[in-house]
């Protein structure tokens, strides 16, 4: 996902419904998979989902493999490598990273503050490569 931008509200629904299926172990969606997963809070047309979902590969977001006739999609990267993305772009877009960094720390909960140290622990613990 080369420069992730934001999704927009369907196709952030589309990645939400692959990635719950990819959470879950269930194998690459076709577009009735997906139209059926949306069919109790949207009413969209099944060309609709085919739409998006071709956008969403086309994007970046989404592999996809032929299966007959059909197409079966998956999420090139996980929702947290999606957010992940995100937030660094935002990191980016100011001019002083540290001073960013240093504010999004101050906001957060406590619990919040003691993954971030695991992280970072376990980061230099690791040892330099030879």
């Amino acid at each position: 996902m080369a420069r992730v931008k934001g999704l927009g509200e369907l196709e952030r629904t589309v990645m939400e419904i692959l990635w719950a299926r990819e959470d879950a172990g269930i194998e690459a969606a076709t577009a009735r998979d997906v139209s059926r997963a949306l069919a109790g809070d949207r009413d969209l047309a099944h060309t609709t989902v085919m739409t998006v979902l071709d956008r969403l590969a086309k994007k970046g977001f989404l592999e996809r493999e032929r299966d007959g006739r059909a197409w079966r999609y998956q999420p090139v990267a996980s929702r947290e490598g999606y957010v992940t993305e995100l937030m660094l772009g935002a990191l980016n877009e100011t001019g002083d990273r540290d001073a960013a960094l240093a504010h999004f720390v101050r906001s957060v909960s406590s619990d919040e503050i003691d993954v971030i140290r695991q992280a970072l622990a376990s980061l230099t613990s690791k040892e330099p490569p030879a």
